[in-house]
């Protein structure tokens, strides 16, 4: 089974992830944003990665230090449980409609962390969650993960369901990526032969 857990803490944020990509959905989140668990629910159930969060941040000051450092934490599991990325599938894509709402997402295994970012929200604000902060926490877990992350919301209204279609989008997308490849069960799947972090 593919998993790893992390520990983050530091002065603004305590934080522990754990992650298992051969799970079945399941998720125990508790985050201190009941938005971002909803969210963080959300792609565990998607992606049928199993997913423990618990952070303990800084949440009299803003939601920034938490949303952010989940991410990291998140991401960090999930780099750590791919290993040398051998056999995986690698790339996946979807597109995922709520309601008025479409959002893309293209993800690429590759260990070359980077973000392209394309949405703009209608509403500064989700219930008490600042939706500035999304591209925050998408940016962390790529980087963390080393991921080529593409998130896109192709057209919407409501910034809930935007935000929730990112989420499930991401979800699908790395259900693809992370599959095994059963034509590759045990192969790297880049011409170089590693999926390094410099490669």
């Amino acid at each position: 089974m593919r998993q790893a857990s992390v520990e983050r803490n530091t002065k603004e944020t305590r934080i522990s992830a754990a992650v298992n990509l051969d799970g079945s959905g399941l998720y125990d989140v508790s985050t201190g944003i009941g938005f971002l668990d909803h969210m963080l629910e959300q792609l565990s159930r998607h992606s049928l990665i199993d997913l423990t969060v618990k952070a303990d941040g800084d949440l009299h000051i803003d939601f920034h230090h938490t949303t952010e450092d989940t991410g990291i934490a998140i991401g960090q599991a999930v780099k750590e449980a791919l290993g040398d990325r051998a056999g995986i599938v690698r790339y996946g894509s979807a597109l995922v409609p709520l309601d008025e709402a479409l959002s893309r997402v293209v993800v690429d295994c590759s260990n070359r962390p980077y973000l392209a970012w394309r949405v703009n929200f209608t509403a500064p604000k989700v219930g008490e969650m600042d939706t500035e902060l999304f591209h925050e926490w998408f940016r962390a877990f790529a980087q963390a993960a080393g991921l080529t992350l593409h998130v896109e919301t192709v057209y919407g209204e409501n910034s809930h369901h935007m935000a929730e279609s990112m989420f499930k989008g991401l979800a699908r997308a790395l259900r693809q990526a992370v599959a095994i490849d059963e034509r590759a069960p045990g192969s790297v799947p880049s011409t170089k032969g590693v999926l390094s972090d410099a490669g």
